[in-house]
């Protein structure tokens, strides 16, 4: 079980960093269109190169992954991905994080052992074709529930001449995308699950495409939602659903079920628990701190700025090591003393 967390660990990474890389290289490039000139400047910018091709090699591990283990054991672990994006982020682009951001990623990585500990025992899937259609009419009415509440509440907005968008429309949009995420990797596994049980081999790539299709659109409504909402509801709430949708349709669809011992059981529900706890601390840890009580919010700033401090002053070290920053500062001070001396003459 160990080698598809891992794998899982190792794609997640690979998605969430290129992203950033890519996001990194666009700052520069011309917006993405078929013109030779722009492909030609994607093409040729280092950070978006590496990142675009990250974001690939992390999908292909998570179809490996997905092939290895269930749906309800990869999907909870893809989600410390915002964890080992927080690292990354604190080491390579000089970021800082407070004390609720070390404690998710400390939640994470511990949920992440528990979810490997307790999976052990967990049994293999075998799709029961009578639950298929349950389940899509299950997602379409909840999607049709969803949909038609955030009409409502659009409409109430207009109503009320409100510009600003509810709190409700930002989770709907949240718990939509993250559905979708979800039911991506739930769809990916049936083309696996497919191929053990003896069904033609062409279902594979049929499933695999579907998976695409899922998580495109599910890459849509988060977009929609970011961009009339707090991106800290959004991403909450699609990281939640991505996870719940995972395990619940995994077990559901795909006959996948808890460990019978009740040590591994009780160490895969701990897993899950920890794992969503920490990704929500990571995602609203700054919203977190406004409503701690005053001390323990000062302490956490405090010791927020002094770690900032030891970033700068190391990188003021750094400057000062450079032989000709120092020839440069000296030469600069002598010029001024100089001058003042010369006008005070």
């Amino acid at each position: 079980m160990w080698e598809p967390i891992c794998l899982t660990l190792a794609a997640t990474a690979g998605n969430n960093i290129g992203k950033v890389l890519q996001k990194k290289g666009t700052v520069i490039l011309p917006p993405l269109s078929l013109k030779l000139k722009v492909v030609k400047a994607y093409a040729f910018n280092k950070a978006w190169i590496i990142g675009f091709l990250m974001d690939i090699f992390g999908a292909l591990l998570m179809l490996r992954a997905l092939s290895l283990a269930p749906v309800s054991v990869i999907q909870p672990v893809s989600g410390c991905g915002l964890a080992i994006l927080c690292i990354f982020s604190h080491f390579y682009l000089k970021e800082v994080m407070n004390a609720i951001d070390w404690v998710g990623i400390v939640l994470a990585g511990v949920g992440t052992i528990g979810v490997g500990v307790g999976g052990e025992e967990q049994k293999a899937s075998s799709i029961d074709i009578f639950h298929l259609p349950w389940l899509v009419v299950i997602i379409a009415i909840l999607f049709v529930l969803l949909n038609t509440w955030l009409r409502i509440c659009k409409r109430q907005r207009r109503e009320q001449e409100l510009m600003q968008s509810d709190v409700v429309e930002e989770i709907i949009f949240g718990l939509e995308s993250g559905i979708l995420f979800g039911m991506a990797s739930v769809i990916s596994k049936m083309g696996f699950v497919f191929l053990e049980q003896g069904f033609s081999q062409m279902l594979v790539p049929v499933c695999l495409l579907i998976s695409i299709c899922c998580s495109g659109t599910g890459f849509v409504y988060q977009t929609r939602g970011l961009k009339h909402g707090r991106a800290i509801v959004v991403s909450t709430c699609a990281a939640v659903a991505s996870i719940v949708t995972g395990v619940l349709a995994g077990m559901f669809a795909l006959g996948e079920q808890l460990p019978s011992a009740p040590a591994a059981r009780l160490l895969l529900l701990l897993g899950w628990v920890f794992i969503i706890f920490g990704v929500i601390l990571l995602v609203s840890s700054r919203r977190l701190i406004q409503h701690l009580p005053r001390p323990l919010r000062r302490l956490v700033r405090s010791s927020t700025e002094r770690s900032n401090n030891l970033r700068r002053s190391s990188s003021l070290r750094t400057r000062e090591s450079n032989p000709s920053a120092v020839i440069q500062a000296t030469t600069l001070h002598h010029l001024l003393t100089t001058t003042t001396a010369k006008e005070k003459a």
